[in-house]
């Protein structure tokens, strides 16, 4: 019987980590007649449609060891014990993005980054989906990639949000146009360290040649980078904020303190003023940017991408107005979970009201120090680890108060220094307090909604 189940195994897919990703690549596989068996540490339950044994707990690298090859979904360690195991027997060990590769041969735009990743890919599914063939957009964003190509019908293009984890267990796809929005410290408890982080996201480029595109940031950092993907005869664009003149894509300061967005269609600049924009910031700009550079590339036209540009009101919990509350207003950038996403907010306001504090994730926060002496008016940390955001605060000469849950956030700040609006951006993750950032945010409007009865 033992040698029975081992023969099976030996032409089955074990899949580890059945949340959705996990669930997605157990329907794509069955649907094709492919023999699979889940495992998970965790209780879990399985949709009922998904017919396959599921085990619990602890994983076995033996076991895994027998089986045809694994999928791994995104949140699970790739330096588990068992999967370290499985690897060194030479068993297959990759993640859904490789299997999506095997499959789809229609044009993939793939988006990358620390920061910046759902907008962009969200503006690029809007404004492509106007084209012949449409688009369909996946991965990291919320569809997982697989579902795409569910019905067995595929898209004509996909733009895919993909993460350092998918792209890390994963042979380098061939995305006929990329683009790395940033890297900044992040997952370090997810990743050796910030040079496997950084190695992950790059590999993004590793399969894109003759007549692909690339886009990348205009910093010298990337230069190399630009050199090796053009060597391959890759076009490279570059983004940022600089000069029209010497980036194809970004924000522009103008002797008048105004700014502009631009993209290239060929050699000629397009422009909007970022007065016309309802999305806040100059990094969510340098997203809108990127974005509107793709739709180009892809054929769309120029009153398109206007038109979408100034409609754009961004996502949930990135940089959300809630308007006008108790004289001042209130933004949600819940989504903020690391110091320097919490930066880039902070530097879109002259003066402002910072509520911040959560789970660090390792990350420091002293780096806020000059961002937050220039920017921030008064600071009110939530969480369970105040201690950080007090030092940052002394040492910026910012007053501080550590009133710990989001209400007393809220109240206190509605009291706070007359007229600055207030900014939610609390660079670091929710999870000592809150299932995630999107329940963070929603507490955030809720007590602003409540304040706004009593006014």
């Amino acid at each position: 019987m033992h040698t029975q189940l081992e023969a099976a195994r030996s032409h089955a897919t074990a899949i580890i980590g059945m949340g959705k990703t996990g669930c997605s690549v157990a329907n794509f596989l069955l649907h094709r007649g492919v023999a699979c068996e889940a495992f998970d540490e965790k209780p879990v339950e399985l949709p009922a449609a998904l017919q396959l044994q599921l085990h619990i707990g602890t994983l076995d690298g033996e076991i895994l060891s027998k089986f045809e090859r694994i999928i791994v979904s995104p949140g699970i360690n790739w330096n588990h014990a068992a999967l370290v195991a499985a690897r060194a027997s030479g068993v297959p060990v990759y993640g859904d993005l490789e299997l999506f590769g095997e499959y789809y041969k229609g044009d993939v735009i793939a988006i990358t980054g620390t920061n910046g990743k759902t907008t962009t890919v969200s503006l690029i599914d809007t404004m492509l989906d106007t084209l012949a063939g449409g688009i369909e957009a996946g991965g990291n964003i919320g569809t997982p990639m697989l579902d795409l190509l569910a019905d067995g019908e595929e898209p004509q293009r996909v733009v895919l949000e993909l993460s350092s984890f998918q792209l890390e267990r994963a042979n380098p796809i061939r995305p006929r146009w990329a683009a790395l929005l940033n890297i900044q410290p992040d997952h370090a408890d997810m990743h050796e360290n910030s040079e496997a982080y950084k190695a992950a996201k790059l590999r993004m480029f590793a399969g894109q040649g003759e007549g692909d595109k690339a886009m990348l940031p205009g910093e010298s950092e990337w230069d190399a980078l630009a050199d090796e993907l053009r060597g391959r005869g890759v076009y490279v664009r570059r983004f940022g904020i600089g000069d029209v003149s010497n980036l194809d894509a970004g924000v522009q300061k103008l002797t008048d303190g105004s700014w502009l967005l631009f993209w290239h269609h060929y050699e000629v600049a397009e422009y909007i003023s970022s007065s016309e924009l309802p999305l806040q910031g100059k990094h969510q700009h340098i997203n809108l940017a990127v974005a509107a550079q793709a739709a180009t590339d892809f054929g769309v036209s120029a009153n398109v991408i206007r038109q979408s540009l100034t409609s754009f009101r961004g996502l949930p919990h990135r940089m959300q107005p809630l308007g006008l509350v108790a004289g001042r207003e209130w933004f949600d950038d819940s989504k903020a979970t690391n110091p320097d996403a919490a930066k880039a907010a902070l530097e879109s306001f002259h003066h402002v009201i910072w509520i911040c504090g959560g789970l660090r994730k390792e990350l420091d926060v002293s780096t806020l120090k000059q961002t937050v002496a220039n920017h921030v008016g008064q600071m009110f940390i939530i969480g369970l680890d105040p201690k950080p955001y007090l030092e940052l605060a002394e040492a910026a000469g910012v007053p501080a108060q550590f009133v710990k849950t989001m209400d007393q956030a809220v109240k206190q700040a509605a009291h706070a220094q007359a007229g600055l609006p207030v900014l939610l951006s609390p660079a670091a993750a929710s999870q000592d307090q809150f299932r995630d950032y999107v329940e963070r945010g929603r507490m955030f409007a809720s007590e602003v909604k409540v304040l706004e009865q009593k006014s």
